[in-house]
């Protein structure tokens, strides 16, 4: 089957499954259509996926990372090369710019919301959202299951609490495994207890590497975006932070990457080094 096929066949297939847009007039443009099937995949709640749907939509979503190019560690630049820099771990640490679903690495870093299930609002520009269109219907699934066994154990209405760590598969991105943690919220201004919560996200990560010998993670811009911590104060906890843990624990790292999107951000990242 052909990707343009793939395509027409998982737009009707999710249609039906939604029950409610089953009639849903579809447009004769791929552009039209990629954004149907992204927003149908996205406000799908977490339940069983027909086998052989499952199987097209990750030849899909696998054959759309290949042509969106998949960009191996070994290039990725180190900030020895790519800075010049003389820090103590210049050689183990980088700053990317770029969409973070095309790293294949261990891991990389989701910025999730306290339900831990993805962001439903159909094409939100939230990495989030990235992630789980890219990764497929399967990580909702999976994150739901987590957090069914959490409720579980303490009880229904139990939410994430920021700054913890929760692995998943990686589905159909090149990376092995998503960590999702839950940033801190800046409401009106920033305060010393927001700060320690954005710290214990980046620390709580790379104790969740450890633990499963993740060895090489990529960190999105954490609470920057719709979370609305300022950007330069959050790359100075971000990089303050990786560098206090990998003093006692770099010898468990290959690479510790900060993936950032905005040139501002890419700037104050590079100020660290």
């Amino acid at each position: 089957m052909e990707q343009k096929q793939r395509l027409d066949y998982l737009v009707e297939k999710f249609k039906e499954d939604s029950g409610e847009y089953s009639d849903l007039a579809v447009p004769d443009s791929e552009p039209e259509k990629r954004r149907i099937l992204r927003s149908l995949m996205n406000i799908r709640m977490p339940r069983h996926l027909d086998a052989e749907v499952q199987e097209v939509q990750d030849a899909f979503l696998q054959e759309d990372a290949r042509e969106k190019g998949i960009v191996t560690l070994d290039q990725i630049p180190t900030v020895k090369d790519s800075c010049n820099s003389r820090d103590v771990f210049a050689e183990k640490i980088s700053i990317w710019q770029g969409d973070i679903t095309r790293l294949q690495v261990g891991a990389i870093v989701n910025a999730a919301n306290s339900q831990m299930l993805g962001c439903f609002v159909p094409c939100h520009r939230c990495i989030d959202n990235a992630i789980h269109s890219a990764a497929g219907v399967e990580l909702r699934a999976e994150c739901s299951h987590q957090m069914n066994q959490k409720r579980i154990r303490y009880g229904r209405n139990y939410e994430e609490p920021t700054g913890q760590a929760m692995l998943t598969k990686g589905y159909n991105l090149p990376a092995d495994h998503v960590i999702h943690t839950v940033g801190p919220i800046v409401y009106y201004e920033v305060t010393d207890a927001l700060r320690q919560d954005l710290k214990n996200c980046y620390e709580n990560v790379l104790r969740c590497c450890m633990e499963h010998q993740i060895r090489s993670v990529a960190f999105c811009c954490i609470s920057t975006g719709e979370f609305h911590f300022p950007n330069k104060e959050a790359a100075e906890i971000a990089v303050d932070t990786v560098k206090r843990f990998l003093e006692k624990h770099g010898d468990a790292f290959d690479r510790v990457i900060f993936n950032v999107f905005k040139d501002m951000d890419l700037e104050y990242y590079m100020r660290q080094f």
